[in-house]
Parts: C-alpha cells; sequence; structure tokens
C-alpha cells in the first residue's frame, strides 16, 4: 500500500499529511504494509524542507518534519501510488489532468476521509498567520484517521 499526498509547493500541507499519517500508521502498527510520500503539483521548492512555521507545528504536536524535502509530483506517481490524495480542488484538478485516464480513480481530494470537517479542501496556511498552521493540522489528524479506517476496511 502506498500513499502519496499533494499540495502546491510541498512545503507546508502535503508534508504534515505525511508526517501526520506517517505517525499513525506507525502508532497502529500499520508501518510494514503502508508506505507513505507527499509532492507538490509545481516546481517552487525541490529540494528544499518544509516551512519552517510548519515544521514547528507537528513538533509542537511530536511529529518530525525536519527530514523531509519537496518534490514535484511525476507520471510515474500514478502508477506507484494506490492512493494520491490533493490538498484542494486546484491541485486535485493539475492532477486529473497529467495522470493516464485509466489511473485517475487514484486521486482524490483528503479531506474526503475527515468526518469531522465539511470541508473538501484543506487551506492553504502559507501566506496565514502561525494559527493557519494548527487549524491545518487538525484537519490533517481528522482525514489521516478516516484514512487509516478506509484502508483498515478496505485491506
Amino acid at each position: 500500500m502506498k500513499v502519496l499526498f499533494v499540495c502546491l509547493g510541498n512545503i507546508c500541507r502535503s508534508p504534515t499529511a505525511e508526517g501526520v499519517f506517517r505517525k499513525l500508521v506507525e502508532s497502529e502498527n500499520l508501518g510494514g504494509p503502508i508506505f507513505v510520500d507527499s509532492a507538490g503539483t509545481h516546481a517552487y521548492h525541490i529540494g528544499q524542507p518544509p516551512d519552517p512555521r510548519a515544521q514547528a507545528a507537528a513538533a509542537r504536536r511530536g511529529i518530525d518534519l525536519s527530514g523531509l524535502r519537496g518534490r514535484q509530483a511525476t507520471l510515474e506517481d500514478f502508477h506507484e501510488f494506490d492512493y494520491v490524495l490533493a490538498m484542494d480542488r486546484e491541485n486535485y484538478e493539475y492532477l486529473r489532468s497529467i495522470c493516464p485516464h485509466a489511473l485517475t480513480y487514484k486521486i482524490r481530494l483528503f479531506m474526503e476521509f475527515a468526518p469531522d470537517y465539511p470541508n473538501d479542501e484543506v487551506p492553504d496556511p502559507y501566506f496565514g498567520g502561525i494559527n493557519g498552521f494548527d487549524r491545518v493540522l487538525d484537519m490533517i489528524e481528522d482525514a489521516a484517521g478516516g484514512l487509516v479506517a478506509e484502508i483498515r476496511r478496505r485491506y
């Protein structure tokens, strides 16, 4: 099982989702069969670590993002990953536009898995205040729990 989280630049939302989901998978003893990664739809931050504000917010919850580095989503990702989870509709549509038609079923909005949030998008905290990163973490933690529940049901 392979899960890819995708946002615009791969420095805020998707690495946060990667870190949160990886920690949850490990705590649920699902680490062996599940590989987790993140990417951006654009090449703005390739090779860069997550935004310091995202790292700080995650660290306050015991999640270390410091080893992650930005990368851009590739055509190969659609072949390799079982779930390609977009943080918002813009990235969802971009992923669909570059994905082979036969594999578009793998692309979903990450917030589809969040039982406690009616939002279908994770807002980009990049230009907002520090509280935006905590709000994003709350949303991602909820959706990550829902995704683990789906994976358990399906597999």
